[in-house]
């Protein structure tokens, strides 16, 4: 089954405004809605970060069909794995079948305000590789008790569990996360526009591979990837909305050791629209839009969630709905 969702942008505008346009995409036909959850936005300056957890338990009741979920969660640092659990078969109770779990590995930006030691790669995927075992035994036991390395529960409980269970995905940019998602996880979660050699030789052989140990296909999971796209009748202006998000097309040496979104926001605003238009789909012409997107279909992932840059969310998701799944649903 393919599906197409909606990427909320919590880095971009306040709680109500957001649910509404989660609630909008729904209403027009979209299949999923995702948010991600951050403690500090991109930038300082017209930023936002309403909090994940809450804003999910309002949109559950406020929807009656689409797939909600984090795209993605930290579990590792300023939540512990228990309380994720907790809160996400809550949320599975409330909208049983629609409930998705997305964690990754983190990034400093979110975690380390809070005192967080921030580790290297090869520590922060043992911790989340610890914390998605921890979370799964929660969900599936009655009593649980774990002297890990990371973390430690003694007869802990998870009294409110759904009938169906919660999906969890997990987020890769590299083979290690991907093969653990292809073990471990229901789904897989990466973002578009990094080249597609990328895709087609590292990350989706990696989930195979790792599916393949745990004695599965890449079929057993939801393949879903954030595809950043800018949908404009006026072109110039469809390049001119991706500035806001200038910090994506940061690299990670760029990036690393930045935890200020006012110097996030200050690196972002220095590049030339050329560049922060490179990570996304930018076009006026529907066909030639939904061709390059289609093109995410052919390397064999199944959930597509659209990340839209521009401040009138309201007016892409009726366009999209209107002139561009059509085209990639037939």
């Amino acid at each position: 089954m393919i599906r197409f969702g909606y990427k909320a942008s919590a880095e971009q505008f306040g709680p109500t405004e957001l649910l509404n346009y989660a609630v909008h995409a729904e209403r027009v036909g979209f299949d999923s809605v995702f948010i991600s959850d951050h403690l500090q936005p991109w930038r300082h300056n017209g930023g936002h970060a309403p909090a994940a957890l809450p804003w999910l338990g309002a949109l559950v009741t406020a929807t009656e069909r689409i797939a909600v979920g984090t795209s993605v969660l930290t579990p590792t640092f300023r939540y512990h794995p228990a309380v994720v659990a907790q809160a996400f078969a809550t949320l599975g109770c409330l909208a049983p079948g629609r409930v998705i779990l997305g964690v990754g590995s983190g990034e400093s930006l979110n975690e380390a305000p809070l005192g967080a030691e921030w580790p290297e790669a090869k520590d922060r995927l043992a911790r989340l590789r610890e914390a998605v075992g921890l979370i799964k035994r929660l969900w599936a036991e009655e009593r649980v008790s774990l002297k890990g390395t990371y973390y430690t529960v003694t007869n802990a409980t998870i009294y409110d569990r759904p009938e169906q269970p919660v999906g969890l995905y997990i987020a890769g940019g590299g083979a290690v996360a991907s093969r653990l998602a292809g073990r471990l996880g229901d789904g897989f979660i990466c973002t578009s526009g990094k080249g597609r050699e990328l895709y087609t030789e590292t990350l989706l052989p990696a989930v195979a591979e790792g599916a393949a140990k745990a004695g599965r296909a890449t079929s057993d999971l939801d393949l879903t990837i954030e595809v950043k796209v800018s949908f404009d009748p006026d072109l110039d202006k469809a390049r001119a909305d991706t500035h806001y998000w200038g910090a994506l097309a940061l690299s990670g040496d760029e990036k690393v050791g930045v935890e200020d979104p006012v110097e996030m926001e200050r690196l972002a605003d220095a590049l030339p629209i050329e560049r922060t238009a490179s990570r996304w789909i930018v076009s006026d012409d529907p066909e030639e839009h939904a061709a390059r997107v289609h093109e995410y279909l052919d390397m064999g992932f199944t959930h597509l969630v659209f990340h839209a840059p521009g401040p009138d969310q309201r007016s892409f998701l009726d366009r999209y709905a209107a002139e561009v799944l059509p085209r990639l649903r037939g």
